[in-house]
């Protein structure tokens, strides 16, 4: 681990999405030196599946020695920044660092991905960290030392990168384009850096989408909060820089990264973006029970969609195996569009967000997300929806038929 050396105390860190993950543990680290913290996060109250708040991270900050203010920002809003970043210079005099960390993903294809979930990642990554870097700058240039760090990914033009997720690598890559401008638009006045993780990181929402065999192939947040830490500290000659958190703490003289990992020794998950074959990590996914999933802001796949699958998952069984052997595929459709899957034929069976990790569906049913939830309660049978054009199938109509006496078997139990 990297010591803490003192030389944030007294100055201000503006940082997004802090109210959780990775965010927070930049927040913490620079508040063992007492540093101020601005939380400009949207999470104010409770949220039925993922921890912390505002205020509960204003209060782990506070006990680890630093000053926090909480303010409820969703960075899509201009207001919401700009009166967090007044309320910023008039609590602590100024700004001295932005950490650009909200940022929101989908990992679907072109024809798959709603231009709500377009719009959304756009709104947040790009448009958002372009925003409240705008908005943070006239304060940034009165600070001694002054930093603007996103986590964004280096910028690789390699096509494998684009292919399954257009959208978001777009999104993604609006963020180290903001590195790119603005480091040479204010060199010599603001040090502009991107930082990356070169494996996948646990996280509360990498817990809940990626299932249990995920938390062992990565490592802790602390490893990105070193990193963050380091490259806070340095004078704002070092700008422009896309930099990868292994490779930043090797030359801190960090040799030891098992105290960094869930489980010390375990093989690690290569993280997107970087030089590992796409595939090759997607594999490792699969071999580990998990899948890419998808996740929005701050309420990763949350919804009765999500709470429907969450609850399919928990109740697969060998008969249900058995019986129907069978992949489906879920076009849904509406306010909770997205591509779904539950896997009646592989191992001991799964189900959950995006596309079957096992191979191609046998069956794919496009419908509303709304009809979906019926079905799965028993208030829609599968054929009456089909016959009113409420429910699309394509593939195996065996599977098809099967599907509804599988649903017959889950009801009474979801």
């Amino acid at each position: 681990m990297l010591p803490n050396t003192g030389k944030l105390a007294g100055r201000t860190l503006f940082i997004t999405g802090a109210s959780r993950g990775i965010g927070k543990a930049i927040a913490l680290k620079a508040a063992r030196d007492g540093a101020n913290v601005v939380i400009a996060a949207k999470t104010a109250q409770p949220h039925p599946k993922l921890p912390g708040t505002i205020y509960t991270a204003a209060e782990e900050i506070q006990a680890a020695g630093g000053k926090a203010l909480p303010c409820v920002v969703d960075i899509r809003d201009e207001k919401q920044i700009s009166d967090a970043v007044e309320q910023a210079v008039k609590k602590f005099g100024g700004i001295d660092i932005l950490v650009n960390n909200a940022s929101a993903i989908n990992l679907t294809g072109t024809v798959e991905t709603p231009m709500k979930k377009v719009d959304l990642m756009l709104g947040i990554n790009l448009r958002g960290t372009y925003l409240t870097s705008k908005l943070c700058i006239p304060y940034l240039l009165k600070s001694k030392n002054p930093h603007i760090l996103n986590l964004s990914p280096p910028l690789n033009l390699n096509p494998v990168w684009f292919k399954n997720h257009t959208a978001y690598t777009m999104a993604k890559y609006g963020m180290s384009m903001c590195v790119l401008g603005m480091a040479e638009e204010f060199r010599g006045s603001i040090a502009v850096n991107a930082l990356w993780p070169k494996t996948a990181i646990q996280t509360a929402a990498m817990d809940m989408l990626g299932g249990s065999g995920i938390s062992k192939q990565c490592r802790k947040v602390d490893i990105m909060a070193d990193a963050a830490y380091s490259i806070l500290n340095k004078p704002t000659t070092y700008t422009g820089n896309f930099t990868i958190d292994e490779d930043i703490l090797k030359a801190e003289g960090i040799s030891d990264f098992d105290t960094y990992a869930v489980v010390p020794g375990h093989p690690l998950l290569p993280d997107f973006f970087l030089d590992s074959d796409p595939e090759e990590v997607k594999k490792q996914m699969v071999d580990e029970g998990t899948k890419a999933e998808q996740a929005v802001a701050g309420d990763m796949a949350s919804g009765p969609i999500a709470d429907t699958f969450r609850a399919i998952q928990g109740i697969l069984s060998p008969d249900v195996i058995k019986t129907t052997q069978g992949v489906y595929k879920f076009n849904i459709t509406g306010d909770d569009a997205g591509v779904w899957y539950i896997d009646l034929k592989n191992g001991s069976g799964s189900a959950g967000l995006g596309e079957p990790p096992n191979g191609e569906a046998d069956v794919i049913m496009t419908l509303d997300g709304l009809d979906f939830v019926k079905m799965f309660k028993g208030q829609l049978k599968p054929t009456m929806a089909f016959m009113s054009g409420k429910l699309k199938i394509k593939g195996d109509m065996t599977l098809a038929i099967k599907m509804e006496k599988m649903m017959a078997m889950m009801t009474s139990k979801l």
